[in-house]
Parts: structure tokens; C-alpha cells; sequence
């Protein structure tokens, strides 16, 4: 690598030298977006240490690309030319676990699943489980305000985080100022909620370096799962609305189509029976006699809504490989070649009709579409799966994609549901929202960075587009 100035100026950090874990650091799971070449990356252990980092890089105009684990699929984390990477992961300590008050605060670079471990130790538990949540960390699925499979019941990151500390610029003072947001109160209305602002805000108006959760107790016992196996993806589809209409609110529910879960059973070979056209998984956390009413009542739902067949599963083994196919269905097909990932969400009503829509542009554009869904809530991940090396298909695929986003805004819905914007979804936010409310947003952008020095590019774009 070339003299790096930052380094010299900065010599008691943690650079990265080399040059091929620099270009691994330099993008997320996001395979087609566009990635920059950074500058360099560094891997800060303290608040005082990003600090420095964004201090110094404000003094030199290098902006800042902060990044967690880099599973995110919307290219929030890829570098722009001549950026420092910021790479959190060092950042991975459980600062504290309050079970009087049932909180934990953590640093950003700590995986999901073992903030989950940690915290059911205590017998507490940490809902929001996104499918990467054994590799994802905290500080990422706040930036994305990221979901999960049990997101229906239970809610999304915003609504568990109560308080953060950011490494922030603009009003708040010079670049390199750490800030505390929030509370650690159960409620809260002081101010602002600039909390609520910077969940999901994808690293663009400053650095997440503490961030303060809100933890449930533990579940008294292991969900029931019910499967319901279906003809078709859109026979599917109808018993998610019928499940809305009927008041019915399982912890989860999740499709498969089969082409996911024919991926799954090739690579992992878990003893899934890949037949039907597409399958439903629910959970449902509710104790003793009503649980088990309501699991009845679900399936009898599922039944009535067209399914071949739909039934509690007695098998705790088969269940858990149920979920453990749908969490892995993404990296299933990843293996097999290109993805672009989509993250449209809809209308719990309309999910019939853009499951519909997601079929008809398949085949008028000639791609092969797998879907999985966190169907419940209406957010919907078609899978577009081209050959490598094959540039028709790519542009097809392409097509395809901005279609879907139009698809998924004509019937209410929004263009990303947890994945965030990043690169990959800018044209489709300009199309969802209108322009004063855009510029509303570049407005605040513009107070609170004004030197467009995080993650530049991101989300809203250019400050001239």
C-alpha cells in the first residue's frame, strides 16, 4: 500500500496494511452495487478512538464509510473513492445488562446472537432476529433499523433502542464531538427523537459507537410451528391475508417458495421434502391452552385459504430445520450465482397481489425469481438470479428489479423494509417519496454534516442530485 497519512498522524490505531483485507472491508453482501476504492480502514476499540479517527478525517476532507459485519444487502457499507472504512467490529464488548430495569447497553460491533445469549442468561430476550443475526451486529441493524422473523408480534430494532452514544459533526461542535440521544427511561419525550433519526439513517449523519437496548423477559416456553404447504406462491399469499382478516398475530410468518427451498435441501441437506410450490412457517409464542388454540385455529386458516395440506408440527427437530432453511435460503442461492436481493414491502392485503406481480414480471423479463418472505408484514425478498458473466441477463434482472419497486409503491407499499436504501434503492426512494419531502431530508442532512462527510452518497444520493 502507499503511505497512508492517516496512520502517521493516528499512529496508535489499528490500520489495516493489507491490501486484499482492505478490499474485503470495502463492501457489504450487496453484490451488484457499485464499491469505491478506499483509502484505507481502521478498526477503532473505544468512543475515544472514532473520536480521533473522525476528527482527523474532517480536518483532511476523507470521508467516512462505517461498517459492521457487512452482511447488509443494499451496498449502505461499500466505500467511495478515497474513503477511510471504519470498521466497528473491534467494537464488541456487552457494557452492561440491567435486569432490574431491563436494558443492556452495548458497543455496535456485537453480534445479535450473542447479545441473545448474554441477556438470556439474566432470563431476558433481545426480539428483533434478522436472518443474519449469527453473523449481523447490533451497531448495523440499528443503522438499517433492521427487522426479522419475529418482527410481526414483536417489533424492529427502533423500537428497542431507547438511547445511543454518536460521534457526530455540525451543530453539535467540531467533527469528532461524542453525543448521548435518548434515555434509559422506559418512556420519554424530552425533545426531539433524535434517536428515532438516527435508527436507520445508514451511517450518514454520524457514528453509532453505544447504543442502549430495551429487553423482554425470556418466553415461558418453545413456540409451536405450523407449516402450510401451497399449490402456488399467490395461493400462499391469499392465506397471509386471510390470517390479517381473521385477527390472527403468530410471533412469525415466514414463505419459502420451492425453488429456496430446493437450494437449501442441495447444500445443506437438512431432509426437506421440496414439493410443494411454496411453504408458510409460522410461530406461535402464546402459553398453555390458548396457544395451542390458536396454532389450531391458524392451520384451519391456512386450510381454508387453499393450502394442500397444513398442520402443527410434532417434530421440534423438523421445525427447527424449517427455520434453519428459510434463515439460510439467501446464502443458498447466493452460492449457485449472482443475486440482487430485493426488499420491497406491501400491504399485509396486497401481498396476494405482489406475489402475483412478482411472477408476471419474471416471466415478461425472462429471470428466474425465488422468494422468501417475512409474509406476515408484508415484506417481500424475490431473489433475481442471473448465470454469471451473462450481461443480458443482468440487465434483464435489472429491469426486473426497478419494476418490482414500482409494482410494490402502486399498491401502497415502500421500496425497502429492512434492508435500508444504500446505493442499490436511491432512484426507487426519489419515486416513493415526494420531492419536499426529500428535500426535508437533505435539509437535515446538511445541518448535521455539512462537510458530507459520512458515508457520502448513501441513501439520499449527491447533495446536487
Amino acid at each position: 500500500m502507499t503511505t497512508n497519512p492517516l496512520a502517521a498522524a493516528l499512529p496508535d490505531l489499528d490500520f489495516v496494511t493489507d491490501t486484499d483485507v482492505l478490499d474485503s472491508l470495502s463492501h457489504d453482501d450487496a453484490e451488484w452495487a457499485p464499491v469505491g476504492n478506499a483509502l484505507s480502514a481502521v478498526r477503532p476499540r473505544s468512543t475515544a478512538e472514532v473520536q480521533a479517527v473522525v476528527a482527523e478525517c474532517a480536518t483532511r476532507g476523507i470521508p467516512v464509510v462505517t461498517r459492521g459485519a457487512g452482511t447488509g444487502l443494499s451496498g449502505g457499507a461499500n466505500a467511495v473513492d478515497g474513503c477511510l472504512i471504519l470498521d466497528l467490529s473491534k467494537m464488541n464488548r456487552i457494557l452492561e445488562i440491567d435486569p432490574d430495569n431491563m436494558i443492556a447497553v452495548v458497543q455496535p460491533g456485537v453480534v445479535n446472537n450473542d447479545l441473545k445469549a448474554a441477556v438470556a442468561e439474566h432470563g431476558l430476550w433481545y426480539p428483533p432476529d434478522p436472518a443474519s443475526a449469527p453473523w449481523s451486529t447490533i451497531g448495523g441493524n440499528a443503522s438499517t433499523n433492521a427487522g426479522g422473523l419475529c418482527c410481526l408480534k414483536y417489533g424492529v430494532t427502533r423500537d428497542y433502542v431507547l438511547g445511543l452514544e454518536a460521534v457526530v459533526g455540525g451543530p453539535a461542535g467540531a467533527y469528532g464531538t461524542a453525543v448521548r440521544l435518548g434515555h434509559r427511561t422506559t418512556k420519554g419525550v424530552a425533545g426531539y427523537d433524535m434517536v428515532g433519526l438516527f435508527v436507520g439513517s445508514e451511517g450518514t449523519l454520524g457514528v453509532l459507537t453505544e447504543i442502549t437496548l430495551r429487553l423482554r423477559p425470556a418466553r415461558a416456553e418453545s413456540p409451536r410451528t405450523v407449516v402450510g404447504a401451497f399449490g402456488s406462491i399467490v395461493a400462499a399469499g391469499n392465506a397471509v391475508a386471510a390470517t390479517t382478516r381473521l385477527g390472527l398475530l403468530p410471533t412469525a410468518l415466514e414463505l419459502l417458495d420451492r425453488a429456496c427451498l430446493q437450494a437449501v435441501e442441495e447444500w445443506k441437506h437438512l431432509g426437506l421434502s421440496a414439493t410443494a410450490e411454496a411453504l408458510l412457517l409460522a410461530q406461535i409464542d402464546t402459553p398453555g391452552k390458548a396457544g395451542d388454540d390458536e396454532a389450531a385455529a391458524l392451520a384451519q386458516c391456512f386450510r381454508d385459504a387453499g393450502a394442500e395440506w397444513a398442520e402443527q408440527s410434532t417434530d421440534e427437530f423438523e421445525a427447527e430445520a424449517l427455520f434453519s432453511a428459510r434463515r439460510l435460503a439467501y446464502p443458498a442461492l447466493e452460492r449457485l450465482g449472482p443475486v440482487l436481493t430485493e426488499d420491497i414491502c406491501v400491504p399485509r392485503s396486497a401481498v396476494p397481489r405482489m406475489l402475483a406481480a412478482i411472477e408476471d414480471i419474471a416471466t415478461r423479463h425472462q429471470v428466474a425469481i425465488a422468494t422468501i418472505a417475512h409474509a406476515g408484514d408484508g415484506n417481500l425478498h424475490p431473489l433475481i438470479r442471473t448465470p454469471a458473466g451473462d450481461d443480458a441477463a443482468r440487465t434483464a434482472a435489472q429491469a426486473a428489479f426497478e419494476e418490482m419497486l414500482t409494482a410494490a409503491i402502486d399498491m401502497g407499499g415502500t421500496v425497502t423494509g429492512e434492508h435500508g436504501v444504500g446505493l442499490l434503492k436511491r432512484a426507487g426512494l426519489r419515486q416513493e417519496q415526494e420531492p419536499g419531502v426529500i428535500a426535508m431530508q437533505q435539509a437535515l442532512k446538511q445541518t448535521l454534516d455539512p462537510l458530507n462527510l459520512f458515508n457520502p452518497g448513501k441513501v439520499l444520493g449527491d447533495p446536487a442530485a
